[in-house]
């Protein structure tokens, strides 16, 4: 290990810039979302918002860069928005059938990016 560095590993480092990497792409989606559904996004409570946040997260974490880049959060309606921090919800409750249930969220963004 160098020296330079104490205690800080390379998969420290790897770690830290992936997490990063995930709540800026969380934040950037979240403020298109935002500006998207402008009227009607006061009806959020904080937990909704918080729940949000980290499917989104979870649904980075899991879709290809490229994929991800093609969906278009801006175009959600507040209807959407309900349903996707409902599963995000039941997928904390009992995080069976992750997979499935976040190719459901993306299919969900997908077809408003249409």
């Amino acid at each position: 290990m160098n020296s330079n560095r104490p205690d800080v590993t390379d998969e420290d480092i790897g770690m830290r810039a992936f997490h990063i990497r995930k709540a800026k792409a969380v934040e950037r989606a979240i403020d298109r979302l935002r500006q998207g559904i402008r009227p009607s996004w006061d009806m959020f409570t904080q937990k909704d918002l918080a729940d949000l946040n980290w499917i989104l997260g979870e649904l980075w974490a899991f879709e290809k860069r490229a994929d991800w880049e093609d969906l278009h959060f801006s175009k959600l309606t507040p209807e959407d928005v309900v349903d996707i921090v409902a599963i995000s919800r039941k997928l904390r409750e009992d995080p069976h059938d992750t997979v499935e249930t976040l190719e459901h969220i993306g299919d969900i963004i997908r077809i408003r990016s249409s």
